[in-house]
């Protein structure tokens, strides 16, 4: 489908953020339905006669945002945001006939949210945009014809060369460049390690959890069930009752309830894993880049019995949405397995992308970058902990010190009643119980709210914060 957006030469407003702003509001108001294909990056740039990097970055942020969603070989569609549509005084008014109740207005008005806590958003005004277009067109350079080729379907051995560098001297993760796969997203990734372990398995998933990997494995064929939690992670009593002969867990720092897994557990989950031939851990490191207290907690694969832990990272979170790069660390025993049941898959990242994040890696860059978002994020996460100070009396905070979230648990007041005082005051708040599976209706009861602070600006945050403070401290039990 083609969009036709007017942009304003010289208004004032970025025309990425033009171009954000006209699809954000196409689907809050209906005019683009779920589901619907949006044109490619490239295809709406050459439309709207602007650079391919400009369509980019406004799809990265509705990416981040979960407005769309990017699906592997297929393109990007817009997601089921049934919450987020626009209800006109006429369609409020008939729904209320029908006996239906309209969704709360933001700030009793129509118009988009005053602040969106938005638990996976990311800080796009910090991308070190100089230095990536240097490094396109260093690639890019005359001549450098094998790009356009087709690469390794495994991914281009310098990228997992560099990704195995990283990984052991961050995150002490031991393997060699052929146990790494590249892929575009994790799901992807997922989908292809269903193929490898094959669909007869039964993943155990901590609930609440990350709801994306659990539709991808369900989507699979793969059967799924929720282990209940504690205060320390994932009860390995509980997996062992379970039947299960692969967990999936981010011990690092889980979502969505910022569980940083003590080594206690993590040695469980191992000891777990190894009593049972056929057994794995899957680890899910997705954000184990941020943290602000204290040194980072090893990851799980290497802490011994590397050949039952399947590692997942992402550049997603650390670099931006739309680099679609991610990366899976295979025990050695399952490397033959992959190549037989799915290394016949192309890759889904372009070469060129591969050579631009490898350079970037490679040169320092990204080291350079985690280090100057850490800062930034950490100003962010202070300030947010700061402006909510008055509600400690009636609110338990948790979660904090790592990752780009954190969780208010109230102390009589449902997330429902919270969520609809949040809403009345123009600030989108994201419920707990969204984020159980299996058995949903644990999460029925639940009175925490959760508040992501990445993609916000410094003055959203103080507005947000002030906003909530009003509208929580004023029905306070």
């Amino acid at each position: 489908m083609d969009l036709m957006i007017p942009l304003k030469q010289g208004a004032g407003t970025p025309l990425y953020e033009q171009i954000y702003e006209y699809i954000k509001q196409e689907i809050r108001t209906g005019g683009l339905r779920a589901a619907v294909r949006l044109p490619s990056t490239r295809q709406l740039a050459e439309n709207l006669k602007v650079s391919r990097s400009t369509t980019q970055l406004a799809y990265d942020q509705l990416l981040a945002e979960g407005y769309i969603e990017s699906r592997p070989c297929r393109g990007y569609f817009v997601c089921e945001a049934e919450n987020l549509l626009e209800i006109s005084p006429a369609q409020g008014e008939k729904r209320e006939e029908e006996g239906e109740a309209a969704s709360p207005k933001p700030g009793g008005e129509n118009g988009p949210w005053a602040v969106d806590f938005l638990p996976r958003g990311i800080d796009l005004g910090s991308f070190p945009y100089g230095v990536w277009r240097k490094i396109s067109r260093n690639v890019m350079v005359d001549g450098n014809r094998e790009m356009f080729l087709s690469g390794d379907s495994q991914g281009e051995r310098s990228l997992r060369e560099a990704i195995r560098d990283y990984l052991h001297a961050a995150r002490g993760v031991s393997c060699q460049a052929d146990q790494v796969v590249v892929g575009a997203g994790s799901e992807y990734l997922l989908m292809l390690l269903a193929n490898v372990l094959g669909r007869d398995r039964t993943v155990a998933m901590e609930s609440p959890t990350y709801k994306q990997a659990y539709r991808v494995f369900d989507g699979q064929g793969v059967r799924v069930l929720p282990v209940e939690m504690d205060g320390r992670g994932m009860r390995p009593d509980r997996l062992e009752e379970s039947g299960a002969d692969i967990a999936y867990v981010m011990p690092s720092h889980q979502f969505p309830t910022g569980i940083v897994m003590p080594v206690g557990r993590r040695q469980e989950l191992l000891q777990w894993a190894g009593r049972k031939k056929g057994r794995f851990l899957i680890e899910d490191d997705y954000d184990s880049e941020f943290r602000y207290r204290g040194k980072p907690v090893p990851s799980l694969q290497s802490m011994g019995m590397a050949d039952r832990v399947i590692y997942l990272g992402t550049f997603s979170q650390s670099v931006a949405p739309a680099i679609r790069i991610s990366y899976m660390v295979l025990p050695r025993k399952l490397v033959a397995l992959y190549r037989r049941r799915a290394g016949f898959y192309a890759s889904t990242v372009s070469r060129i992308d591969q050579a631009i994040l490898c350079e970037f890696l490679t040169e320092g860059h990204f080291e350079r970058h985690l280090n100057r978002m850490r800062a930034v994020y950490r100003a962010k996460h202070d300030l947010l902990l700061a402006s909510l100070k008055a509600l400690d009396g009636d609110f338990q905070m948790s979660g904090e010190n790592a990752g780009l979230h954190i969780l208010l648990t109230h102390r009589s007041l449902g997330e429902r009643r919270l969520s609809e005082l949040a809403a009345a005051a123009g600030v989108k708040v994201y419920g707990l119980s969204s984020y159980f599976i299996g058995e949903p209706e644990k999460g029925e009861g639940s009175r925490t709210v959760i508040l992501g602070y990445a993609s916000l600006t410094e003055e959203e945050i103080r507005e947000g914060a002030e906003r909530l403070t009003r509208a929580w401290t004023a029905v306070s039990v």
